[in-house]
Order: structure tokens, then C-alpha cells, then sequence
């Protein structure tokens, strides 16, 4: 692990040359600044994990680099102030603008250490915290995966999470794109703030604007990722007017809900998730300016080193406490056929795999045949609906008809590429019966 950086703004030569001996000294990397031009220069976020400033210094002072590293890395970023024995009031003033501690001038080596390593405690503290809640929030989810293009891909994530740009994030159905941006979220300055997810397809339709701006009364989604991070999945599904709404959104952080309400400024990171072939249904503009950074999550046919992996978390997770084993049959064809519905193909015949096993080794002939699609010998032919083999056989044990209907919801979703319309139109219900099960059940359209 890297030791922990500082980074020491001090307008006296000596002071400064001091400081920074006594903290490379301890161990810390530390890098000094003469100026608080210079200060604000050198500071990036994620690069320091503590600044120490002199308040009084010519041009920019203390409190104003204090005032705009609070802006930069949030207000839970360590900030240490210097000031003069004898100067309280200019203490107290930096401490009510938010410094986290501060410093007499001339400082010994013993008092410097002591409030650097309580500052570096503390928000180390707070940010496990933060982890905690996280964690016991359910926002986090594992990203299983062992080949090199998903770790490029969580590495290009990683370093998003440090900056408030939008992004997009493209990839074909069930690659995994919403926990891409959940990863985002968790690894970012706004992860104590909430994490929501605005799917177009189930909101598409006379309520979309209401539902995502709200009115008189009530928020609406977008505000309600006030602090944290909001995700727009599907946005093709909505109309070229809502997105010319959401552009303002994302441009100056601006909410105009409707029925004439005054505007509502909100603060939080704007992802996007889309197919790469529903690129073509936004609108330009708001295309342009979410893609300031595009970054691809590959199928899974482009990664077979994740598959194996996969299965094992899937089949562990749909098993409990039952121990099971794919069988070397099973390996291999799970590692031959395609997946063209991804990683959420693979969880669904998984899923399957472990409903029907009749002992502890799980065996090829319970996949079910639509995914291996392209393979007439083993599949055979097709009818057009591509639910083939959703439920060849009824297991002896019994079945849950409410996990049945799940799944069967799960899967005509996935067959009509999540657009609520036409599936509840295929299951012949109206659409607010299916949007209320798809809520009900929690079903989300896939990464």
C-alpha cells in the first residue's frame, strides 16, 4: 500500500521546508506549495489524502483554499489549518467553515504529527463507515469475472469514480452494465449518497415526465438522488422531449417539474446504459454530452474466461446449502455455446440447471435448449417465440409457481428486449399489471 499523501501550502520557505521533513520523515509522501495558487494547482482529487494550509497568505488565503478543496473533493476531505498563537478568532472562523483541525504557528514536530494522524483517522473511520452502510444497503454487488477484457473494464470504472463527468455505459442486454455504475457509485466521493436507477422502458409512456421530475408535490426520481449518483437506463424509450428535459439535467443540474413549478437545482453524477444499437434512438445532444466518457462492457461470448466463474457464484447462489458440481459434460458445453443473452442468460439457465438437478452433479441435458441457439442438433428447431425448453419437464420435488412466473416475466422481458409494451402485450395483460409484478418481484432490466 501507498503511504498516504499530503500535501503542505505554506508561504514561508523555512516553515514549509520544515513541515515536509517532519512528514517524509514519518513516513507520509508529502508535496509542498508556496502559494495558494500553487496549492490549488497541485490539488487533483484522489491524488491527496490531506491538505495543511497557512491561512494567512498573500493572493488566495487560507480560508478561500480551504473554501474551494471542499468544492473539489467534498466536505468530508481532511483539511488542516495553520494560524498564529494568539490568533483564535481566525482559527474559529476556519473551523466553522469546515477545517477539520488547526495548527499553532510555529508548530513542533510532536504537534504536527499528532494532528495529522488524527485527521487521516478519522476520515479513515468515516470512509468505513461509509463502506459499512454501503454494504449493508445492498448498492454494491459482486462483479465476478476472471478475464482480462472485464478487469480492463473495472480498472477504466475505477478511475471514473474519482470524477463527477457523466458517462455512458454500453454493452449488449445482460453484459452487466447497471452493476458497472454501481461500481461507479460505491468507489466514489458521493457513495454514502443514494444510488438510483431510472429504467425508460418501465416508466415509458404519459407519467414519464411526471415520474421523473415531479411537480408541486412531489420530487420525482431525478431529485431523488440528490447527493448521489443517478442512472438513466433505456433512454430510448423515451420521448425526444423528455430528453431535451434530461439534457438540461445533466448540462447545469437543473429539474424543471411539470405543471409549471419552479425550476429545482440538483446535485448528483449523471450515468447513462444503453444497447449499442439504441444509440440511434437519442437525441444527439444528450448523446454527445453523457458520452464524455464511453466505456463498452464486452459480451460474454468475447470473454469465455468469465463463464466458468460465473457459474460456479450462480449455482452457488441458487443452491444454498445443497452441494453441487458441474459435471466435465456440462463445462464443456456451457463453454461451446453462445450466450447471446450474456451474463443474464447464463444466470437464468443456471437457475434452471439447479430447479431441476435430480442429485448433487448437475448435467447438460437440464440447460435449457434455447441457449444454444445455432444448434439445431442439440436445440432443434426453433418456434419463433425463443422460449423453447423454458420449462421441458415439471421436477419431481415441485416448484414455486411464484418463482415460475418470475422467471417466465424475466424471460418474455428479455425475449422483447425490455420493452414492457410489447411484453405484457405477448402476455396478454394489461401494462401496469406487468409494471406492478416487474416492481413486485424486483425485477430490473439488466447491465
Amino acid at each position: 500500500m501507498l503511504p498516504q499523501a499530503i500535501l503542505l501550502i505554506e508561504d514561508d520557505d523555512s516553515g514549509r521546508e520544515l513541515g515536509l521533513f517532519n512528514l517524509r520523515r514519518a513516513g507520509y509522501r508529502a508535496d509542498g506549495a508556496a502559494s495558494g495558487e500553487e496549492g490549488l494547482g497541485r490539488f487533483t482529487r484522489g491524488r491527496y489524502d490531506l491538505v495543511i494550509t497557512d491561512v494567512r497568505m498573500p493572493g488566495i488565503d487560507g480560508l478561500e483554499v480551504l473554501a474551494r478543496i471542499r468544492e473539489l473533493a467534498g466536505e468530508a476531505f481532511p483539511v488542516l489549518v495553520i494560524t498564529a498563537y494568539g490568533d483564535v478568532e481566525l482559527a474559529v472562523t476556519a473551523m466553522k467553515a469546515g477545517a477539520t483541525d488547526f495548527i499553532g504557528k510555529p508548530f513542533n514536530r510532536d504537534h504536527l504529527l499528532l494532528s495529522v494522524g488524527r485527521a487521516l483517522e478519522r476520515r479513515r473511520l468515516e470512509q468505513e463507515v461509509v463502506r459499512l452502510r454501503i454494504r449493508a444497503s445492498g448498492i454494491e454487488r459482486p462483479i465476478i469475472h476472471a478475464s482480462a477484457a472485464m478487469t480492463r473494464v473495472l480498472e477504466i470504472a475505477d478511475r471514473l469514480a474519482a470524477s463527477s463527468a457523466p458517462a455512458l455505459i454500453t454493452g449488449e442486454s445482460g453484459t452487466g452494465k447497471e452493476l458497472i455504475a454501481r461500481r461507479i457509485h460505491v468507489h466514489s466521493e458521493r457513495a454514502g449518497g443514494p444510488f438510483v436507477v431510472v429504467h425508460g422502458p418501465a416508466i415509458a409512456g404519459e407519467g414519464a415526465e411526471l415520474e421523473l421530475f415531479g411537480d408541486r408535490r412531489r420530487g420525482g426520481r431525478i431529485r431523488q438522488a440528490e447527493g448521489g449518483t443517478l442512472l438513466l437506463d433505456g433512454l430510448g424509450e423515451l420521448s425526444p422531449a423528455i430528453q431535451g428535459k434530461l439534457l438540461r439535467v445533466v448540462e447545469e443540474g437543473i429539474v424543471c417539474p411539470t405543471g409549471g413549478a419552479d425550476e429545482v437545482a440538483v446535485d448528483c453524477r449523471i450515468l447513462a446504459s444503453i444497447r449499442p444499437e439504441a444509440r440511434s434512438e437519442l437525441r444527439d445532444d444528450l448523446l454527445y454530452r453523457l458520452a464524455v466518457v464511453d466505456l463498452e462492457v464486452p459480451p460474454l461470448r468475447e470473454r469465455p474466461a468469465d463463464i466458468l466463474p460465473l457459474c460456479a457464484h450462480f449455482v452457488g447462489t441458487f443452491s444454498g446449502e445443497r452441494e453441487l458440481e458441474l459435471s466435465p459434460e456440462l463445462i464443456e458445453e456451457m463453454m461451446r455455446r453462445p450466450w447471446p443473452g450474456n451474463v443474464r442468460e447464463l444466470e437464468n439457465a443456471c437457475e434452471r440447471l439447479v430447479l431441476l438437478s435430480r442429485g448433487p452433479r448437475l448435467e447438460p441435458s437440464d440447460l435449457p435448449a434455447s441457449a444454444g441457439a445455432g444448434d439445431e442438433e442439440k436445440s432443434g428447431p426453433a418456434t419463433g417465440d425463443g422460449l423453447d425448453g423454458f420449462l421441458a419437464e415439471l421436477p419431481e420435488e415441485g416448484l414455486s409457481l411464484i418463482d415460475l412466473e418470475r422467471r417466465l416475466i424475466r424471460r418474455v422481458l428479455d425475449l422483447k428486449r425490455w420493452n414492457v409494451s410489447q411484453a405484457a402485450l405477448y402476455l396478454q395483460i394489461p401494462r401496469h399489471v406487468l409494471a406492478y409484478r416487474m416492481e413486485k418481484y424486483g425485477i430490473r432490466r439488466p447491465g
